[in-house]
């Protein structure tokens, strides 16, 4: 996210928003207690 901000490219900057959100809903998911893939940490 922050080379393609920098580098004002606008597919990584995308990428990097995309990953962004999925990495938060993840970390919400597992602080809240829930079990993801079979899992209750990811790390």
């Amino acid at each position: 996210m922050i080379f393609g901000f920098i580098l004002d490219i606008p597919i990584l900057w995308t990428i990097g928003i995309a990953l962004l959100v999925v990495g938060v809903i993840l970390y919400v998911l597992s602080a809240a207690g829930r079990t993801i893939g079979g899992r209750k940490h990811w790390f």
